[in-house]
């Protein structure tokens, strides 16, 4: 979010820079009012806007996204684990927010002291307008069809003021600026947003008085000069005296008329705006190449698919329909299924095999479960837990921006070999018992250095590893040379001392394998993960994977 408003706001500031250099002092008012909404509103929808044929390929980047073969960092489901709270507002948005609600009460009471004006005034309907008159006042201004005018104005040049407010009552400038206090209200926090609508006055003054008469111009002049009041702060009607513009207004009334080869000027906005699309298109590729823990956007790149624990509606377990927090049903309902249909391979329990099968399966757009994979120490326990997944029933399907989607879910079944031979999936005492806790299900995550203080420390440790990765690579000559790429697995644990031990990785080539381990290695101390009051060792996994264009 906060890249996308400081984009709207470079796209501003260049369209002001070209408006000011090269178009502000030319006569072509029209022209210039639609380049200032119509820039506006582009600011606004470019970021938005990518052109896959201004894509392009990063020479040598790497990749990450949550690969089911080391464990997806998905949100707890493991009955009595503590869950995070789905609402979290963060300060800046407490921040953001407050000022829209600043500026809207401001809004408002703008429009109550127009209210106010008019029901103190004296109102006589005319044809094409209505007239307030108030009393013991001078001001001059216009709201959409009515002009309000002070008793003291009606001595003076009373046609022409009326005429000049007409013609904004016809070309509806009141429209322009009420579009421009909207967007102060959304952007209070841009100056840029103040800068436009101070424009889009100024070219609203210069069209109206275009429009008086060349036999007039001079007794309009004698009257602008005259004044000197303005009709307070409402920033959103037409003031006909306002001190700030009376210069501007009076040597735009001299000026002769720009030749209209100068409309040649406008053609600037398309290389202009190519300019933008260029790099906004650019911009999501280099997200593509290199950002990538992120989980909902890994998920649609490698399945199509939104993870359970981004999804805007859960998909909804059968006997789930009428629960108040339906994620937290499906979890229990889902282990209460694999807890019914868990039976211990026999020839498993004759090799004394056992361990945790990393079981990752979608539930797609009918509701319907497919697409299961898993990674386990041994295809028998493999077999097992997909063999329960597997009769997982029918449900509802997952809703995303207002439609199904394939939704995607993972959850470690362990198997255990004690007195007798036992199950544990998601039992606390299991992974006390380990004293290794995965990082999904990890009580108080491991907290990365310069992430004390963040009031989410998992979405700071994930955002920290990148940083750290995209700091230290460093793509192998030798792996360049030979035209070596591809992914390289890498499972780490940060013990319960905080110290980075036991390197796993796995990948295309050794060359490869070791670089990923240099950057591993250089991971700070951290404070550890703690887990039911204890530190624990912590799991981590991420793929990076190598890519030569």
């Amino acid at each position: 979010m906060i890249q996308y408003v400081l984009e709207c706001m470079a796209f501003q500031l260049l369209f002001l820079v070209i408006y000011d250099f090269f178009l502000k002092k030319e006569t072509f008012f029209q022209w210039n009012r639609a380049y200032l909404i119509v820039t506006y509103t582009l600011s606004l929808l470019l970021p938005w806007v990518k052109i896959e044929a201004f894509s392009t390929e990063l020479p040598a980047t790497f990749q990450g996204y949550s690969d089911f073969l080391w464990g997806l960092e998905q949100s707890p489901v493991a009955v009595g684990t503590t869950m995070d709270s789905d609402l979290h507002v963060s300060w800046q948005q407490v921040f953001f927010l407050t000022g829209i609600v600043i500026a809207t009460l401001w809004f408002l009471l703008k429009l109550w002291r127009l209210y106010q004006l008019r029901r103190k005034g004296e109102v006589t309907h005319f044809k094409h307008f209505t007239q307030v008159v108030l009393p013991h006042s001078n001001e001059a201004f216009s709201f959409f069809r009515s002009i309000f005018l002070g008793d003291e104005v009606l001595k003076k040049e009373y046609n022409v003021i009326v005429s000049h407010e007409l013609v904004h009552i016809r070309q509806r400038h009141s429209l322009d600026l009420l579009f421009f206090e909207l967007m102060r209200i959304v952007g209070w926090f841009n100056p840029l947003v103040y800068i436009y609508q101070h424009r889009i006055t100024e070219l609203h003054e210069f069209i109206a008085d275009a429009h008086v008469p060349k036999t007039e111009r001079k007794a309009h002049y004698n009257l602008l000069l005259s004044q000197v009041f303005e009709s307070g702060n409402i920033s959103f009607v037409n003031h006909f005296f306002k001190k700030s513009l009376i210069k501007k207004r009076i040597v735009m009334l001299q000026k002769s008329k720009s030749k209209k080869v100068w409309q040649l000027k406008y053609l600037l906005l398309v290389p202009l705006v190519l300019g933008m699309l260029f790099y906004t298109s650019c911009e999501q590729n280099e997200k593509e190449g290199l950002g990538g823990v992120e989980e909902t956007t890994a998920l649609k790149t490698v399945m199509n698919a939104v993870s359970f624990a981004e999804i805007d509606e859960a998909p909804v377990f059968p006997n789930c329909e009428d629960a108040d927090d339906k994620k937290a049903c499906f979890s229990t309902m889902l282990h209460q299924h694999i807890s019914k249909n868990f039976k211990y391979p026999e020839d498993a329990q004759e090799l004394g095999l056992q361990g945790r099968v990393h079981i990752m399966f979608t539930i797609d757009e009918n509701g319907s479960v497919g697409d299961i994979k898993k990674r386990g120490p041994h295809f028998l326990l493999e077999d097992e837990a997909e063999r329960i997944i597997g009769k997982l029933p029918q449900m509802q399907p997952g809703i995303n921006d207002g439609a199904p989607v394939k939704t995607v879910y993972s959850i470690p079944i362990s198997f255990r070999l004690g007195d007798g031979v036992a199950s544990e999936v998601g039992k606390k005492n299991y992974w006390i018992d380990k004293e290794e806790v995965p990082f999904s299900y990890v009580e108080n995550v491991p907290v990365f250095p310069g992430c004390e203080d963040n009031s989410n420390a998992r979405a700071c440790f994930n955002m920290m590893m990148q940083r750290h990765i995209s700091k230290n690579f460093n793509y192998p000559k030798e792996a360049m040379e030979k035209g070596i790429q591809g992914r390289v697995s890498v499972m780490f644990t940060i013990s319960a001392d905080g110290s980075i031990i036991n390197i796993r990785k796995r990948g295309p080539h050794e060359l490869l394998e070791n670089e990923v381990e240099r950057i591993i290695k250089k991971l700070p101390k951290m404070t550890p993960g703690n887990y039911d009051g204890k530190n624990v060792d912590v799991p981590y996994s991420i793929p990076v994977t190598f890519k030569l264009s």
